[in-house]
Order: structure tokens, then C-alpha cells, then sequence
């Protein structure tokens, strides 16, 4: 399965090197693209609080592309900084918190589920940054990093099967939080 997801995330990282040496061509910055996308998960959360499920789904498929469109552009155009890849993960967490509370509040899912959903997000994402900090290199470790999140969410919205969805993420995002754990004790231990 992870073999299966890697290849994915490879043909759609090179499908998106085309997209972004053409707007690097027309002058568009990496910060444009994390802001438009953050601007439309918060409309997106906003229609899931409305239940306006296709659309909300729609919006946050276009947000989540856009998240990984900035850092190709940034690539292709060689302004990738610190400053940038730290803004792009703070926004990333509002957008993923906004459009999880909005589902919430919305009760289109329990709370408890809803509530270990939004934790389990935020650890995957704050293990990841922990442990590189520490020299660890976490990319591909464990099944719920943001990609997959983002469409599983999307899939589930269309079908109108959101708290299923909630549910997978509540205990998927945090058995990758208790992968990551393990793999960076096993890491750092010596």
C-alpha cells in the first residue's frame, strides 16, 4: 500500500512541475498560492458548516492542490526559503482545523470521533515537524499524511459519507501519529 501511494505522489508531483514552471513564467509566487488555497479551505469549511457537501468537497480539493502547487512553484522558481515552507505548514494546520471543526459544529459526525479526527491531524503533522527537527526524516512514514487526508475527505463528501470518513480519520491519523512515535524512538534512542 505504501509502495502504491509513494508512485502516486510521484506522478503527481512531476505532473505538477509543468503547472509551476508556467507560473513561475507569468509571475506568480508561492504566497499567492498558499493564500488563495487558505482562503478557500476557509470557504470550504464555511459549506460544510452550511452542509453543502459537493461544493465545500470541491473547494477543498482545489485548496489542497494549491497547497501542493506552492511548494513546486517555489522549487521551479528557486524561492524556496525557511520562512516559506514554515508559513506553508502553519497554514496548513488552520486550513485542516477549520474545515474538521466546521464538520463538527455542522454535526455531521459525533463529537468524540470528530474531536480525536482534529487531534489526530494536528500530532501527524507536529510528530512529522518534531522529529526532522530532531534529524529524522519522516515523509512516507505512516498512512495519514495530509494528501491522503484531503482526499479521503473529498471522496467521502461526494458519496455523502462524511462521518465514515471522520471515523477512519480519528484512528488512522493517530495510529500514524503512534507509527511516527516508534519510528523516531527507534531513531533517536541511542
Amino acid at each position: 500500500m505504501k509502495k502504491l501511494l509513494n508512485r502516486v505522489k510521484n506522478f503527481f508531483n512531476d505532473m505538477l512541475n509543468p503547472i509551476a514552471i508556467a507560473l513561475v513564467k507569468v509571475h506568480i509566487t508561492p504566497n499567492v498560492l498558499s493564500l488563495t488555497g487558505i482562503v478557500l479551505a476557509f470557504i470550504s469549511a464555511f459549506l460544510y458548516y452550511n452542509e453543502d457537501l459537493w461544493l465545500a468537497a470541491s473547494l477543498l480539493l482545489v485548496s489542497g492542490f494549491l497547497d501542493a502547487l506552492d511548494g513546486a512553484v517555489a522549487r521551479a522558481g528557486r524561492k524556496v526559503t525557511k520562512f516559506g515552507g514554515f508559513l506553508d505548514s502553519l497554514l496548513d494546520r488552520y486550513a485542516d482545523s477549520a474545515v474538521i471543526v466546521a464538520i463538527i459544529i455542522a454535526g455531521l459526525c459525533d463529537l468524540l470521533f470528530g474531536l480525536a479526527a482534529l487531534i489526530g491531524t494536528l500530532l501527524v503533522s507536529y510528530s512529522r515537524a518534531r522529529a526532522e527537527s530532531e534529524g529524522i526524516q519522516m515523509s512516507g512514514i505512516g498512512l495519514m499524511e495530509r494528501a491522503e487526508r484531503i482526499v479521503l475527505l473529498v471522496v467521502a463528501s461526494f458519496l455523502n459519507v462524511l462521518w465514515i470518513a471522520i471515523i477512519l480519520l480519528a484512528l488512522l491519523t493517530n495510529v500514524t501519529v503512534i507509527h511516527r512515535a516508534v519510528y523516531a524512538w527507534r531513531n533517536l534512542r541511542h
